[in-house]
């Protein structure tokens, strides 16, 4: 029973104990040899000092380490314990306390304390029986009855390829940046996991090589089915999700091209595998569920960083160059646009006040015609002499009289002079 396990730690310590027993004997006869320095030479006792041991003596069968005892006091202070009664009794009542003793303890082994943050699998005669919560449980004593340990909600990160060899190196919080923070791919990362894409140039088909950094958020499922399934139908679950993911990750890169995973289809590319996984895990009836999966990064190869950066750049000067004769083409078009808007408006405008113009020149002439025809000449008069008195708003008049005839007009002088002046001098007349 205690070599049983593979991960027994009884065979560790016994053998411990085996090698314990003769340093024991050993530290005995040094402290005996160092005591009989200053202890009075007594020929007949200092080679039973040095030749005999108290901890080997206790290693006889039967073991009567009391007894040993017992001698060693009479020996030693004349002390006679065999007259004690309670002595007596003790070693009389010794053997059946014993065994009540293991017997209370082989029953308290069928206690079981599950922890919080766990569950445990109730086994009985090596058949489940049930699942326990976190608490105190009660069942057979060991080994008719044991509880296996399971994790209860407990979350694990795990990435697809992991080298043994690392080992994560701890940062100060005031400190610069760990290595395994950079997330540039001219060089080789831990997690980076080569795969085979697909390729295509012209008409021609074939494959590529990338590195990918892919990590999945799992738990053992909350549901005692799951842990059942987690506990006896997986003996690795970290090692059945990285060949599970493997599989799934070799059969869906194989249809994908690096542009696609770069660009429009990564960010659908996570939930697709998680679902694959996911898929894949419930068929085997591992009891694990996924929560996340995280694309950490896609690149090409350390080794073709160089040439990718090249062909980006290349790549990102064309968009640029294409993108600035857009906004060129478009930046004229606009301006022609707005050369032809402006155009059509003033024209509009022009159109639109010549036909108010018009339609102003013809209301009037309507009126002036539907006056004259109820006015006659009297009309035709106020026109005259309205036209006559906007023409003449700003010019310097001197009426001398309309009545010097009886059949002519009133006479305007235009002629300039400054008064006072003598009218008998005759001035040539000026407009």
């Amino acid at each position: 029973l205690l070599f049983a396990n593979a991960e027994s730690v009884w065979p560790l310590r016994l053998a411990t104990f085996i090698g314990l027993l003769p340093a024991l004997v050993a530290l005995e006869f040094l402290l005996r040899g160092v005591l009989s320095l200053f202890s009075p030479r007594q020929p007949r006792l200092e080679p039973r000092l040095m030749a005999q041991s108290f901890i080997a003596g206790l290693l006889r069968w039967p073991p009567q380490p009391l007894l040993a005892l017992q001698h060693e006091l009479h020996n030693r202070f004349g002390i006679d314990l065999r007259q004690i009664w309670a002595f007596t009794y003790m070693r009389r009542a010794f053997f059946p306390v014993l065994l009540v003793v293991l017997a209370v303890g082989w029953a308290l082994t069928g206690v079981h304390e599950v922890p919080l943050q766990g569950r445990g699998i109730y086994e009985r005669f090596g058949k489940p029986v049930e699942v326990f919560g976190p608490g105190l449980h009660a069942g057979l004593p060991w080994p008719l009855g044991r509880v296996l340990n399971v994790e209860n909600g407990v979350v694990h990160e795990l990435a697809t390829s992991v080298s043994d060899a690392a080992t994560p190196q701890l940062a100060a919080a005031e400190g610069p940046a760990p290595l395994i923070a950079n997330r540039l791919w001219d060089a080789s990362h831990v997690n980076d996991k080569s795969q085979v894409i697909a390729s295509s140039s012209g008409d021609k088909q074939g494959f590529q090589i990338v590195n990918m950094d892919v990590r999945f958020v799992y738990r053992i499922g909350l549901t005692d089915q799951a842990a059942l399934a987690a506990t006896y139908n997986s003996a690795d679950i970290p090692t059945l999700i990285r060949s599970t993911a493997s599989r799934i990750l070799v059969h869906d890169f194989a249809s994908r091209t690096l542009d696609e995973l770069l660009g429009e289809e990564r960010t659908s590319l996570a939930d697709e595998i998680g679902r694959s996984v996911q898929d894949d895990l419930q068929t085997l009836d591992s009891g694990v569920e996924i929560l996340a999966t995280v694309v950490e990064a896609i690149h090409p190869p350390a080794g073709a960083a160089n040439a990718y950066h090249g062909v980006q750049a290349a790549q990102i000067g064309a968009q640029a160059l294409i993108a600035r004769e857009r906004g060129a083409a478009s930046e004229q078009t606009n301006q022609a646009l707005l050369q032809a808007s402006t155009a059509r408006d003033q024209a509009q405008a022009s159109a639109r006040e010549v036909n108010a113009g018009a339609q102003a020149a013809n209301l009037r002439f309507a009126a002036e015609q539907k006056a004259y025809a109820a006015a006659g000449q009297a009309f035709v008069l106020e026109q005259y002499l309205g036209q006559l008195s906007q023409g003449l708003a700003q010019a310097k008049l001197l009426i001398l009289d309309h009545r010097l005839g009886a059949d002519s007009a009133p006479t305007i002088d235009l002629r300039s002079f400054t008064l006072p002046a003598d009218p008998s001098v005759p001035r040539k007349a000026v407009q």
